[in-house]
């Protein structure tokens, strides 16, 4: 039989989003949510985005996010299926935050062949990729109205074969297109963070006593 664990450390997820008040249920969230992502992220529909709509990736829109306007512009000119025409971002595991008003959690596992138009101006490579689950998020007035979209943090690195990169950044560096800046390149330690790790394994080895000790 299973035995119940009960500590503070768990949420009560069902109380704390009780406890929000918030207008629209957790199924309906969902279901807005869903509905946003079937007309391409809201670029088909952008009566469903409220005019104080932000987009945001980890490094795309800087601090504060694209605005409504530029997210449609820029993401409504960005035609990533034609270049991978079986694209599937595989959206999974919808749930409401708890402890955010309004927030809808799911993941995106994406996969595709790069064997479309080409991507970001290069020939046709036919290589596929597959990336890292990606934790993504939109969240909603009350009115069920799109204020914030969230899109491409890595859950799990290790996962798939795009260098442990998400977004866009994933799928370049994949088919052997990578581009030329930091960010869109898998993860290396800087200098400051190897010298760093060298100087605590040294302190940690001295620590240890010798055999002669023992």
């Amino acid at each position: 039989s299973t035995t119940a664990v009960e500590d503070t450390m768990f949420l009560d997820e069902g109380k704390a989003l009780a406890d929000l008040g918030f207008a629209l249920s957790e199924s309906e969230l969902i279901s807005k949510a869903k509905e946003f992502l079937v007309a391409s992220q809201g670029i088909e529909r952008p009566e469903l985005l409220a005019p104080e709509f932000v987009f945001m990736g980890p490094f795309v829109g800087g601090k504060g996010g694209l605005t409504r306007d530029a997210y449609l512009e820029a993401v409504g000119g960005f035609k990533i299926q034609d270049a991978f025409p079986d694209l599937n971002p595989r959206f999974h595991h919808f749930r409401a935050d708890p402890l955010d008003a309004g927030r809808v959690w799911f993941t995106s596992t994406a996969s595709g062949t790069d064997n479309g138009t080409g991507f970001l101006g290069n020939k046709p490579t036919g290589k596929s990729f597959m990336t890292p689950p990606q934790a993504c998020s939109i969240k909603f007035n009350e009115d069920g109205k799109a204020i914030k979209y969230t899109i491409g943090h890595v859950m799990e690195r290790s996962l798939g074969n795009t260098g442990g990169l998400g977004g866009v950044f994933g799928p370049a560096y994949a088919i052997g297109k990578g581009l030329p800046f930091p960010e869109a390149q898998p993860w290396k330690p800087s200098k400051r963070y190897r010298l760093l790790m060298m100087i605590g394994n040294i302190a940690g080895r001295m620590k240890k006593p010798s055999s002669t000790e023992a």
